[in-house]
């Protein structure tokens, strides 16, 4: 592959680097499951959400909004849009898994928010999910690899404004050693918030950047933690003992970073 004609552009660099990224075809097809399906119950909204950037962020532009409707695209069980409720006033919720979109309508109706739910991938439903005054995306940029006509997407969707929010570095980077240990493979560099905010420059937009730290995770079930990890690595749950031996042994980071970035921009 000729990287250098690959990578000539912020947006083809972005691609690039996210295919590097997928597990390679020999792995995929041993794992006992999908390492990249998520866990619904990780993504329920807080009783009490955090005062963060993106949270304040999308009140300002809600509070600009006559209609204060809000379109949550990778919305897993609506942690970015339903803790809007009392500002909001009807979310469409979109995700391309049935058992978030699932999750989604479940804890709309349990918060009272109005929703539509929409199955798919972005942007392919921007015209089933229609245009809305705010468009949230929170952590969902590092699982496309076309990011340049997903950003493009959002900024189409909305009337007022759009906020994303991501990690700082690929949340799954951390497991990279562990990668290396159980089937001796390096991973290559990964992206980084700061490849996203170069494909938003060359898409024409001037965004607002916030970064901070975001407060830790509760604690986990040391067994399911182990169980989730493994399935990440293509591993079966018989192996979830080495799993939890080789966190221990970690010398880096033992869990997904908490640095964020939140983006924002008007359309």
């Amino acid at each position: 592959m000729d990287t250098e004609t690959d990578t000539h552009t912020a947006a083809a660099r972005w691609t690039a680097l996210m295919a590097a990224r997928r597990v390679p075809d020999e792995i995929l097809a041993h794992a006992p499951a999908s390492p990249y399906r998520q866990d619904p119950e990780r993504f329920q909204p807080a009783a009490e959400p955090p005062d963060t950037p993106s949270r304040r962020a999308a009140l300002a532009f809600l509070d600009e909004s006559a209609e204060r409707t809000a379109l949550d695209v990778g919305c897993g069980a609506g942690a970015a849009s339903l803790p809007l409720a009392g500002s909001v006033r009807h979310v469409v919720g979109v995700d391309p898994a049935s058992d978030m979109l699932a999750a989604f309508v479940g804890a709309a109706l349990e918060w009272g928010v109005p929703y539509q739910a929409v199955l798919g991938a972005w942007p392919d439903v921007l015209e089933d999910a229609g245009p809305a005054d705010l468009v949230l995306c929170h952590h969902v940029g590092y699982d496309t690899t076309d990011l340049a006509s997903f950003a493009a997407g959002l900024t189409r969707a909305a009337r007022t404004g759009v906020v994303v929010e991501l990690h700082a570095e690929h949340p799954q980077a951390w497991l990279d050693p562990l990668w290396q240990r159980f089937h001796g493979l390096s991973r290559p560099a990964p992206p980084t918030a700061d490849d996203a905010l170069a494909v938003l420059t060359e898409l024409g937009i001037d965004p607002e950047v916030r970064r901070w730290t975001s407060e830790p995770r509760p604690v986990e079930d040391p067994d399911a933690r182990a169980a989730r990890v493994a399935r990440r690595l293509c591993l079966p749950l018989d192996r979830a003992g080495e799993v939890v031996d080789a966190l221990a042994g970690l010398t880096g980071p033992t869990g997904p970073p908490r640095e964020r970035v939140t983006i924002s921009w008007r359309p």
